[in-house]
């Protein structure tokens, strides 16, 4: 197998309308290739995140490359993956193995035209968890943000939260505050490294049920993200966690900082530690 047999799709998730949205690498074959060839198609493309699926066991085997590594989980690779395969295969739910969870991704091609335009796409989230973040990691992130505990909201406490991939979740007290974020990358990545951490969901609630969110992704070598699912999962199965009174659902605008305004819903089930589905449109850039 070459590097060039299949194309990979570049698709927008998430995105707001026609415009907008986080672009992620999409490739699908017969096989996965070896990790190191992943890896340099993943820095090739030079999105945060490219999926590789290749069909198995009447699904999917998937893995998720950034620039950087490898990571577990990247929500918005999984819609973009969703878009790619109701376009190829016909609308439906596709069954995803991912390297330590089963999960399914939903395309429907009823967003826009579906052939090369909008397609509404919704995944499930692997399993969900939280716990109250270490204080010296809350100390650390904002020395590196340069906020400081008053710039805080004291009604979402920081969280470290689980959804397929770590989080740090802070909760800022104004949206000025979340518009302010600056950091530097390399500190970045060196605070993300020591605790395991895949982005730091930094969120503002204009309503209960309505946040701003801004999620740094140092680790992958990426200054910031315009649309993250695995962390809006995360921050809804916190907001579970914390007994938020969130009504069921939530929805996040992400992006608009970059002047890439991105759209994510998360309907949050009664259960605790049960997934949370993410869903949006996903635009076809090719």
């Amino acid at each position: 197998m070459t590097e060039h047999q299949d194309p990979i799709l570049r698709i927008a998730a998430f995105s707001d309308g026609g415009v907008g949205g986080n672009p992620a690498g999409v490739w699908t074959g017969a096989a996965l290739p070896p990790a190191e060839v992943m890896q340099r198609l993943a820095h090739a493309v030079g999105f945060s995140e490219t999926a590789f699926a290749a069909p198995s066991d009447g699904g999917w085997r998937v893995r998720y490359f950034s620039p950087a590594s490898e990571v577990p989980f990247c929500g918005h690779a999984t819609i973009a993956l969703g878009a790619a395969l109701a376009r190829a295969h016909g609308d439906g739910v596709f069954a995803l193995t991912l390297n330590a969870a089963a999960i399914t991704v939903e395309g429907r091609r009823d967003a826009g035209d579906g052939a090369g335009g909008l397609v509404s796409a919704a995944l499930q989230s692997p399993p969900t968890s939280s716990r109250a973040a270490d204080p010296a990691l809350v100390q650390a992130a904002l020395a590196l943000f340069g906020y400081t505990e008053a710039d805080l909201d004291p009604r979402i406490a920081p969280g470290f939260a689980h959804a397929g991939a770590d989080h740090l979740v802070l909760a800022l007290a104004s949206r000025a505050k979340l518009a302010a974020m600056r950091y530097d990358l390399e500190a970045g990545r060196a605070l993300m490294a020591a605790y395991g951490l895949t982005t730091i969901v930094l969120a503002w609630a204009e309503t209960d049920r309505l946040f701003h969110t801004r999620n740094p992704f140092a680790i992958g070598g990426v200054y910031e993200d315009p649309a993250t699912g695995a962390g809006t999962a995360a921050l809804a199965g916190y907001l579970r966690d914390i007994g938020w009174p969130h009504g069921g659902t939530i929805d996040v605008v992400q992006g608009e900082d970059m002047g890439m305004r991105s759209r994510l819903h998360a309907d949050i089930g009664a259960l605790p530690g049960s997934s949370i589905r993410v869903s949006g449109t996903a635009r076809f850039m090719d």
